[in-house]
């Protein structure tokens, strides 16, 4: 890592994710639970490259942001999982996400989680932090833990959906850019 530029916890939390891809792929593990190397590449929405990605990948390893292990069934491939510290960030993404749907022109489909996630606040948070050190750290399973990673895919896929349905609506014919007569 490199010499730090002052000791200001803003700059320090700069340095290890102020870049734009950290926080993406940091992202992409956190809500899509997408944890190879592949997955990571072919399902980037920003369409990340892969000399970008295996760079990121490997200093958000070395900060202690991610860990790696080898794949049981490939050796060859590695399996990604959140650290504490990064399942941490959660509020961090949770707020960037609400000021995003704020300021930003988001759309519906990719800012549906950032919107359950304001709407549930500090209480949801931790329960997908808890949720979190389950899937990623090996953590006990609290009885009648909520299952908040589906719950924010479930509300994804419905948008998706719906995004579909209305498409197919306005277009019938599936022919791009030929909307249906009303």
């Amino acid at each position: 890592m490199t010499m730090q530029r002052s000791g200001c916890p803003i700059n320090l939390t700069l340095e290890v994710i102020g870049d734009r891809w950290s926080l993406i792929v940091i992202r992409d593990v956190m809500f899509g639970n997408r944890r190879h190397f592949r997955e990571l590449l072919q399902q980037s929405e920003e369409g990340i490259a892969s000399n970008i990605l295996a760079d990121r990948l490997k200093r958000l390893v070395a900060c202690d942001l991610l860990s790696r292990r080898d794949d049981p069934t490939h050796k060859q491939k590695g399996v990604y999982s959140l650290t504490e510290a990064s399942i941490q960030l959660v509020p961090l993404l949770a707020m960037m996400g609400a000021w995003g749907r704020r300021h930003r022109p988001v759309s519906e489909d990719l800012s549906i989680r950032a919107e359950l996630l304001e709407k549930g606040g500090p209480p949801l948070w931790e329960d997908f932090m808890a949720e979190l050190r389950v899937i990623h750290l090996g953590a006990a399973r609290e009885p009648n833990a909520r299952d908040v990673l589906a719950d924010l895919t479930a509300a994804y896929l419905a948008v998706k959906a719906r995004m579909a349905e209305d498409a197919a609506i306005l277009n019938p014919s599936g022919t791009p850019g030929s909307p249906a007569n009303p």
